[in-house]
């Protein structure tokens, strides 16, 4: 048994020692393993630095590479233009006026191109050598000493159209206009006769010549591009080879006007030489002269040998609109008035003017590439052309490169945003109906667009719309209450997220946005607050507390990063640091320009400012801000030209007078003058100037020192139009009550007494003029009558013949022999608000009640009398007058608080 067990035990122990030598074997084998393990170990962290290192090293030089590339195509895009630029100026210099593609036809609104209007100029006379040449039509040859500063040649816009942009020779604009000191001397005026018909209509709401450019000036641009975000321009072959790129330079369009002329029923009588005329079905008989040959109605007059040509756009429409101010990489800030998208550059003091739109412009976007706009409009007159859509344009040659939404929009585009993170492929409109429907187009469709996605936004009131400018397909809009994120998936649907407030207040409104160098989305809004909103979430990551007192309308993300705020009622600018902490620096502007409306970076330090008032500043926050752009901020009816200079003043509800200079382009300035008015006028001496207000007050003013010199009651209804007698002894007022008054200036027209008061209109009085010899009055009605009265009696002349040789000074009066052709069939005897006579009597303009200024071959006494017809206004045209030498005419819209100066071609 003993002999067994130690058998059996003999193979445990040999089994046990060769598995300890198998264990120690193995032991040996791992600790090698180990440390070849350690040792691959610390070998692959030190690959990992090193790889760590280079992917570091390489991602800046991407990074950096991708900077230059940014920059180099914004390079070669602004060199593009450049070279765009030299091929127009080439084709004025050597007098071949570049044709129009077949699609593109100015002054006809078809609603396929836009309609640039300006020719070269290489030199424009200094305001002191036009008020030298002023002897030639005039005595007065004084000059304004605020036109003593420094003059701003114009070098013409490396976007400028040579036969269809404007810029002009134009000394600086007075400092502040609406609270400028009296100027020393003021050269003597014209009096202007400003016939206005008291029926608001509830509408809704180029060019000069440029010198050659210098190479100076050519530089300074081309360098000046690094000033503007290069993630904005584009980037991506994609874009190169469209055709928007490759329309930089198109031959503009001529800008030719539509050919009309009225059709309606008149009859001749040649035995008296009388003409019926029928407004409205009411009979209105006119007596020619004596010698007048017998007139043939069915025969057509032709249209004058002049044409019109927009040079120049006052005012800006920043009382109710939201993100309309941008800077173009040539210096030119783009913005827009009634229906005219303006490109102005301020240091040369040019404009430039695309008008291709029908109506009122409510929104602007701008691609980015900096060289494409697309603007949006809201319904006009015409059912079929005026209906509400968007027109995606060159600015550098004002050609239409897609008109898309007509027949989609309901009332007006109220938002509009081009895709950033694709290079702007894409654009997202907002209408203003009552759902306030979204809609994403791939604009560059040749079918005129194509819609990708649509659907109901909001039932309240969208104010702002953006792409995000990193994340694709990502939108953002706010409004009312509001702030959504909208997403774009791959099957073209909208998807919405509603921002979340949690627990803070909502506020009424969410007025604006923007977005910082993270991505996060910025929203400014009633409350005074901006909130930041975390990239990708509807989350609120930050809230900053009571920066403005009242709502903010702007937030304007600088390419530093830093981002500025502006306030619409207290006025405030202020600057944060990328993260939203206040950075110490803010500005105020002057209360008379109203709250900031919109902010756009300029070159370096500088900030453009677009105002609720309807101006543009321009300046920095340490050393403030200048008027750039003035305007009118309520319905504009009163407008008067000077009788020797290229000088007038405009009048409005807004109860500001000013006095503008129509070869500078500039305010001389502005005066609050308390009372809303309606129309003014000019003494024939030019010592003073008379307006006529809504309450039947009228008052003069001296435009030397603008000190009021009388004040006076005719009634309580309003002064609708003032005339001065060409001998400047009498003055008579056209009163809403149906009465004319007559008064004798005294004193050179600081006083004045009752001579009389003419009754006999069984209606308003619209409109009246002077005989040369300053003995007789002729005057228009509300109910269409033609009435004649002795000036010095007071009393109606019964019999029209007895007046029907006399010359009269002005032909302000639609409703005369020598007008009859203005009027079309079927015409509203006040659908004709203004009517003109050039000085020279060889043309005839009217404003009309559908946004359209006229030109006609004077006198117009046939009733088919061919014209030529101009937009630009989006409202009723309310005046229309020719500076003294009939160079320039000058319009006013009503609604749509615009100047508009046109160039007699």
């Amino acid at each position: 048994m003993l002999f067994i067990l130690s058998n059996v035990k003999s193979p445990l122990s040999a089994v046990k020692s060769r598995c300890c030598g198998d264990y120690a074997v193995m032991m040996r084998l791992d600790s090698t393993e180990k440390q070849h393990r350690y040792h691959n170990l610390l070998h692959d962290d030190h690959a990992n630095e090193m790889l760590e290192g280079e992917s570091a090293g390489l991602a800046a030089r991407v990074a950096e590479l991708e900077v230059r590339c940014a920059r180099q195509a914004e390079e070669l895009l602004c060199l593009r233009s450049t070279l765009a630029d030299a091929l127009r100026r080439l084709n004025a210099l050597e007098g071949r006026a570049p044709t129009a593609p077949a699609t593109q036809r100015n002054g006809a609104y078809t609603g396929s191109t836009g309609t640039p209007t300006r020719e070269l100029r290489l030199r424009q006379p200094s305001y002191r050598e036009t008020a030298k040449r002023t002897s030639s039509y005039g005595s007065s040859t004084s000059s304004l000493p605020q036109r003593r500063g420094p003059q701003h040649q114009s070098t013409g816009s490396l976007q400028s159209d040579s036969p269809a942009s404007s810029s002009s020779l134009s000394p600086a604009p007075s400092p502040s206009p609406r609270a400028t000191p009296a100027p020393a001397h003021l050269p003597h005026a014209h009096t202007a006769h400003t016939q206005h018909h008291y029926r608001s209509r509830n509408n809704s709401t180029s060019s000069n010549q440029s010198p050659s450019p210098g190479t100076n000036n050519l530089t300074k641009r081309w360098n000046s591009t690094g000033d503007f975000n290069a993630q904005g321009l584009i980037a991506t072959s994609r874009f190169t080879t469209t055709k928007s790129l490759l329309n930089l330079y198109s031959k503009p369009s001529q800008n030719g006007p539509i050919l009309k002329h009225g059709t309606h029923t008149c009859q001749y009588n040649e035995e008296d030489g009388s003409m019926r005329m029928y407004l409205r079905g009411r009979p209105v008989v006119m007596y020619g002269p004596s010698d007048q040959e017998g007139l043939d109605p069915a025969k057509v007059a032709p249209p004058p040998p002049n044409k019109l040509k927009l040079e120049w756009a006052y005012g800006y429409r920043g009382k109710d609109c939201r993100s309309n101010l941008y800077l173009l990489p040539t210096g030119e800030i783009v913005y827009f008035v009634a229906a005219v998208v303006v490109l102005f550059n301020v240091e040369e003091q040019c404009q430039r003017h695309y008008t291709g739109h029908t109506d009122d412009v409510k929104c602007i976007a701008v691609h980015p590439n900096k060289l494409i706009i697309a603007s949006g409009q809201c319904a006009g007159h015409d059912r079929l052309d005026a209906r509400p859509h968007v027109r995606v344009w060159n600015s550098v040659s004002l050609a239409t490169l897609a008109v898309i939404g007509a027949g989609h929009m309901e009332r007006a585009v109220a938002c509009l945003t081009f895709s950033r993170a694709d290079g702007g492929a894409l654009l997202a409109c907002v209408d203003d109906g009552p759902d306030h429907t979204i809609s994403v187009w791939e604009w560059q469709r040749p079918d005129k667009g194509h819609c990708i996605a649509e659907t109901k936004c909001s039932v309240d009131t969208v104010v702002a719309a953006e792409f995000h400018p990193l994340d694709r397909n990502q939108i953002v809009t706010c409004g009312k209450s509001h702030i959504a994120f909208w997403t774009l998936d791959q099957t073209n649907m909208l998807y919405k997220r509603m921002g979340v407030f949690e627990t803070r207040d909502k506020p009424k409104y969410v007025t604006c946005l923007g977005f910082n160098h993270n991505g996060d989305v910025l929203s400014g809004d009633s409350n005074g607050n901006i909130i930041v909103w975390g990239r990708g979430t509807n989350t609120i990551l930050k809230l900053v507390r009571g920066v403005h007192d009242g709502s903010i309308f702007s937030l304007c993300c600088l390419k530093e990063g830093q981002i500025v705020s502006g306030g619409g009622k207290d006025g405030r600018i202020v600057l944060f640091d990328p993260e939203m902490n206040a950075a110490g620096q803010e500005n105020v502007i002057e209360g008379h320009y109203g709250g900031v409306r919109a902010v756009a970076e300029g070159r370096g330090a500088q900030l453009f400012v677009g105002t609720t008032r309807n101006c543009v500043l321009h300046g920095d926050l340490q050393l403030g801000f200048a008027p750039a752009v003035l305007g009118h901020v309520d319905e504009l009816w009163g407008l008067a030209t000077h009788p020797t200079l290229p000088q007038f003043v405009s009048a409005g509800w807004d109860r500001l007078l000013q006095l503008w200079d129509g070869l500078s382009h500039s305010t001389v300035w502005s005066k609050d003058i308390e009372e809303r008015a309606q129309c003014c006028a000019w003494s024939r001496d030019g010592s003073v100037i008379a307006v006529g207000c809504l309450n039947g007050k009228w008052l003069v003013f001296d435009p030397q020192t603008r000190e009021q010199l009388a004040q006076h009651q005719d009634g309580t209804e309003p002064i609708q139009t003032i005339q001065y007698s060409p001998d400047n002894q009498l003055v008579a007022l056209g009163s809403r009550d149906n009465f004319i008054y007559v008064y004798r200036v005294e004193q050179d027209g600081a006083r004045y007494s009752r001579q009389g008061k003419c009754l006999g209109h069984s209606s308003y009085i619209t409109h009246l003029d002077w005989s040369e010899d300053s003995q007789y009055i002729r005057s228009n009605s509300g109910d269409y009558e033609l009435l004649y009265w002795n000036a010095t009696t007071c009393r109606q002349i019964p019999s029209p013949t007895q007046l029907r040789d006399v010359t009269w000074s002005t032909n302000t009066c639609p409703i005369s022999f020598q007008t009859i052709g203005v009027w079309p069939e079927n015409a509203d005897g006040t659908d004709i608000n203004s009517c003109t006579r050039s000085n020279d009597g060889r043309l005839a303009a009217t404003g009309d009640d559908f946004g359209k200024v006229k030109l006609y071959a004077y006198p117009v006494t046939q009733p088919k009398s061919l014209c030529h017809q101009y937009g630009g206004h989006s409202s009723h045209v309310t005046c229309v007058r020719f500076l003294p030498d009939d160079s320039r005419l000058i319009s006013t819209g009503g609604l749509d608080t615009s100047l508009l100066q046109w160039l007699v071609d």
